[in-house]
């Protein structure tokens, strides 16, 4: 078992298990309120930031109004050696992007083929929607 802690952006090898059609959960600060992870999608950068989209006024955006940190952890699915990323850090929301980024993750974890499913895009395409970014302060690793 090894288990890393560094405050450096996320590695090469980071960055390919991040690009898998893997659920992050995602929690943000809220100060005196207790995180309460959600499951996500997200999307590691080439700049080393985690990328979710969300509508404006979710829970995720309310929330790092009070506190602008957030963190998401990533494990392989059972079945495969354990393995785990946690990315902690400050947040900004960024009013672009996020439809282009909801396109790019749906074409990753969904069959967009599926008439449902195209059509739960095209839903998700017609809301308001936000990107939020973390940008890395702290990464852990953990892998068997």
């Amino acid at each position: 078992m090894t288990t890393t802690d560094s405050r450096t952006a996320l590695t090469a090898d980071d960055r390919a298990f991040l690009a898998r059609p893997l659920h992050g959960f995602l929690s943000v600060a809220g100060g005196p309120v207790p995180p309460q992870p959600r499951p996500v999608w997200f999307e590691a950068t080439d700049e080393g930031t985690v990328e979710i989209f969300t509508g404006p006024e979710s829970l995720h955006i309310r929330r790092r109004r009070t506190d602008p940190r957030a963190s998401i952890v990533v494990a392989a699915p059972v079945g495969e050696r354990e393995r785990w990323i946690a990315v902690e850090g400050g947040t900004t929301v960024e009013p672009d992007g996020a439809h282009a980024l909801a396109q790019r993750l749906a074409e990753r974890y969904w069959d967009l083929e599926d008439p449902t499913r195209a059509a739960d895009l095209a839903a998700i395409l017609a809301e308001d929607q936000v990107r939020l970014v973390i940008h890395p302060e702290r990464v852990r690793r953990l892998t068997f």
